[in-house]
């Protein structure tokens, strides 16, 4: 590092020798080749140098209000992540996006001030991968069909405004059902799919703008051994949510980073 320059973290990795850098993405744009700096024995950093007139305080904050510039940013830094997560005998926890020392030194401080939380946390995800999954109403011509057959049912027995109105209701009633329908099917996915994880979180329920928010966001913590079960399981549950008028989109497997946070916030 100098002075035109910080040091970036992508990871943190435990293995027995240190992480090979054969082949690894570039990373962040402007940035030197990530390297590991050993931190304890058995335990690396993996860190780069990052140009101050692109990543420091000043000159990043407004950079932060460009979506499309985060968000090349975040697929870098994931590139990375991800290859030492793909390494046989190593445990990896991700750093957040932007995180950042004035040199190695305070990098590695840093880190040994927080081993005990971080050996926690590294304990938590070993072995494990994480798997996403989203829950949303299927997307159907079924419910328009549905409220017509409806509308034509009630208009031998009510006239004029009342029999549209009495259809309106009744098509309310019938969005109202299939909605509850859809969600109690993906809060039983929910629970059926934890059965096969070591942890799991779920983003809580809540109105969004958009005419299909999704009823289930939810990231599941999996061992390598469970992943086979975990994804039949997953199968399985797609056909039930689909029954009730739903669809489940599984993504992963990716590094742990819904696990990393929560374990160092009960330290």
């Amino acid at each position: 590092m100098s002075a035109t320059s910080a040091v970036y973290l992508y990871c943190l990795v435990r293995a027995a020798r240190q992480p090979s850098v054969a082949r690894v993405p570039s990373g962040l744009d402007g940035a030197t080749r990530p390297e590991p700096v050993k931190a304890a024995a058995r335990l690396w950093l993996i860190a780069a140098d990052v140009p101050l007139d692109i990543y420091g305080p000043s000159r990043l904050e407004p950079r932060l209000r460009d979506l499309e510039w985060v968000s090349q940013a975040a697929v870098a830094h994931e590139r990375v992540v991800e290859h030492f997560a793909r390494m046989r005998g190593t445990t990896v926890l991700p750093m957040k996006l932007f995180t950042m020392f004035s040199s190695a030194d305070k990098a590695v401080s840093d880190v040994r001030a927080r081993r005990v939380s971080l050996e926690r946390a590294m304990r938590h995800i070993a072995g494990c991968e994480e798997w996403g999954i989203r829950v949303t109403r299927s997307v159907t011509e079924s419910m328009p069909r549905a409220s017509r057959r409806t509308s034509k049912s009630t208009g031998g027995f009510h006239k004029g405004g009342t029999a549209f109105l009495v259809a309106r209701k009744e098509a309310r009633d019938a969005a109202r059902a299939a909605r509850v329908e859809a969600i109690t099917a993906a809060d039983r996915a929910y629970a059926r799919l934890r059965r096969f994880a070591r942890d799991a979180r779920r983003r809580e329920r809540r109105p969004e703008p958009g005419l299909n928010p999704p009823l289930l966001e939810a990231a599941f913590l999996v061992t390598t051994a469970a992943r086979p079960r975990f994804k039949a399981e997953a199968r399985r549950q797609a056909v039930a949510c689909a029954s009730a008028g739903a669809g489940i989109t599984l993504s992963g497997p990716w590094p742990a980073y819904n696990f990393v946070a929560a374990v160092e916030d009960r330290s």
